[in-house]
């Protein structure tokens, strides 16, 4: 892809409307172009500054009303000629217009969250490991030999759990990038299922309540807890993708 076509389309993978095949291209691209990417990271940064409730302004349902009477009143106390009357009739309308503008472009550039954009990043890692068969970086069935493995890869030490006897066989793990961070990626299998299991450090002290989701035909489920936030996707059914995060859950309460 050149750099004119990724031009065209990063808005459109910015907001993550882009089918599978255009979104890896494009990440391909700007992999390899440094002026691509730089336009990138701005596009995302000003999504990230703008998506802020604090710079929203929502005008009052009478603020059109409450301009055309000051502009009225100033009108008649100046008693300026009409053609001034107009001219100020005029700026007050136009007034009007650019304040309904910004708002509706604030509005429109805040819609597509952070979660969007991860979600995207989620399914093109989890696709990309499969069509490139890396899945793993580390093969093992032994949380003991998987979790010691990221020790001085990462500066934080990922929750490995083993669900074998479950039904969800740990394949192993692999360093990733996601959300402009190194991340955990711990796999696992459920019989042709792959399933994709990301962790890194969370910003949220509280928790987050788990929340599911479908993009481009994957299942995801995100939550947090324990200072960590958890993202797994497959194309694994719901139900049973679910019954999954739940065998995580009690085990990191089993092991608290």
């Amino acid at each position: 892809m050149s750099c004119d076509e990724t031009r065209d389309l990063v808005h459109g993978y910015v907001d993550g409307e882009l089918e599978l095949v255009k979104s890896l291209e494009i990440e391909n691209h700007l992999r390899g172009c440094r002026i691509c990417a730089r336009t990138y990271q701005e596009l995302r940064t000003l999504r990230s500054a703008t998506s802020n409730s604090a710079l929203r302004y929502e005008p009052n349902a009478n603020l059109e009303d409450r301009l055309r009477s000051a502009l009225h009143r100033e009108v008649e106390t100046q008693r300026k000629p009409l053609i001034l009357r107009w001219e100020w009739l005029i700026a007050g309308v136009s007034l009007i217009a650019v304040v309904a503008i910004i708002w509706a472009i604030v509005a429109n550039l805040g819609r597509s969250s952070t979660g969007d954009v991860i979600a995207q990043e989620i399914v093109s890692s989890h696709v990309r490991s499969l069509m490139a068969d890396h899945l793993t970086d580390v093969p093992s069935s032994d949380q003991h030999t998987v979790k010691p493995w990221f020790n001085g890869k990462l500066d934080f030490s990922p929750p490995v759990k083993d669900l074998s006897q479950q039904g969800f066989a740990l394949n192993g793990g692999r360093l990733d990038y996601i959300d402009n961070r190194p991340v955990a990626a711990l796999v696992y299998q459920r019989r042709q299922h792959s399933i994709n299991l990301f962790v890194w450090p969370s910003n949220d002290a509280q928790g987050v309540q788990e929340k599911a989701s479908e993009h481009q035909g994957y299942n995801l489920i995100r939550w947090s807890n324990g200072g960590m936030a958890y993202w797994v996707v497959s194309d694994l059914n719901l139900a049973e993708l679910q019954q999954f995060v739940q065998l995580l859950q009690q085990q990191s309460q089993t092991s608290l």
